[in-house]
């Protein structure tokens, strides 16, 4: 084991765990930051463009930008998977790699993963037309023809918001009604931009360098393949909150870390920050996630520092 005691180990290195880094540097906390991908689903975002001060960026350009910030305040990430974290009296212990670090604090910036429909193209087009988020891409639609993949409420707000850009809007689920609140089930039927398509499955995406069309499991309109410029697939994603749940951490219905205003959890001296957690209303955005990971870092330096 390290015998070096940090005052903060930082789980995950996407926007919440970088912020909180880079914050974390600048109130001379002594910690460590862990995780495999650094920067996490935004290095997936072909363009962001609504971040402020970058009119327009990619993912991984923006990523690389906050990792230069954080290494120029003297800071690298441990590229090793965590693996468990306990309490072992007045310390935390962090397991990643064979490896035992103990901290005062923890920020857990989990992250969620996206739920996959697991069907040939979807991978190849990810960034070329298919899209996990509208918010971010909804604007390269302009104009175009998309689908919107799922049934609940997450897809019926995903379709009212690419309406406001595409020319149509294709819904697309499985069952044989969408199981959205009715109230968004009528906004879909009063648009007439958008169209929902019952009882019927992907089976692929295909296309040349970019989507082009899907294919369905039903003939639709005589038809077993719909034209598309962009595929959304809005199937629910999953907070990855094993670690804090093993920890005892408590989490909502839906697994998602319960935080206060100052992202702490309902243990001391763990704090959360970024998609994972109940803070900013679930607004899992770049923006909300970086905003949480600072609030966290300035709540661990009021911990430690100002007792």
């Amino acid at each position: 084991m390290n015998n070096t005691v940090y005052d903060l180990i930082i789980v995950g290195a996407g926007p919440a765990g970088l912020s909180a880094s880079i914050y974390a540097s600048r109130y001379k906390l002594n910690h460590l930051i862990f995780g495999m991908n650094p920067g996490g689903q935004i290095t997936e975002i072909r363009t962001l463009e609504n971040y402020p001060g970058f009119t327009s960026i990619s993912g991984r350009d923006f990523i690389s930008r906050v990792l230069e910030q954080m290494e120029n305040l003297g800071m690298r990430i441990n590229k090793e998977s965590v693996s468990a974290i306990k309490k072992e009296e007045d310390v935390f212990v962090v397991e990643a790699s064979g490896h035992k670090y103990q901290a005062h604090s923890l920020i857990l910036a989990l992250g969620t993963e996206y739920k996959k429909i697991n069907i040939p193209g979807e991978k190849e087009f990810t960034g070329r037309g298919v899209s996990y988020c509208a918010t971010c891409d909804a604007m390269f639609f302009k104009e175009k023809v998309v689908s919107v993949i799922g049934g609940a409420n997450s897809a019926a707000v995903t379709a009212m918001e690419l309406a406001d850009h595409a020319h149509k809007v294709y819904v697309i689920f499985r069952r044989d009604k969408m199981t959205a609140d009715p109230i968004w089930v009528e906004k879909l039927n009063n648009n007439p931009k958008i169209e929902l398509i019952y009882g019927t499955n992907i089976l692929e995406i295909k296309g040349e360098n970019k989507v082009e069309k899907i294919i369905l499991d039903k003939p639709y309109d005589d038809k077993t393949f719909l034209k598309t410029d962009g595929v959304f697939v809005e199937v629910g994603s999953e907070p990855g909150v094993s670690l804090a749940t093993n920890l005892g951490v408590a989490v909502d219905e839906q697994k998602y870390i319960i935080v206060s205003p100052d992202m702490g959890t309902n243990i001391s001296g763990v704090f959360a920050a970024g998609d994972a957690t109940t803070g900013s209303n679930k607004f899992r955005q770049v923006i909300t996630a970086s905003a949480e990971g600072a609030i966290a870092a300035a709540s661990v330096y009021k911990l430690l520092k100002l007792k």
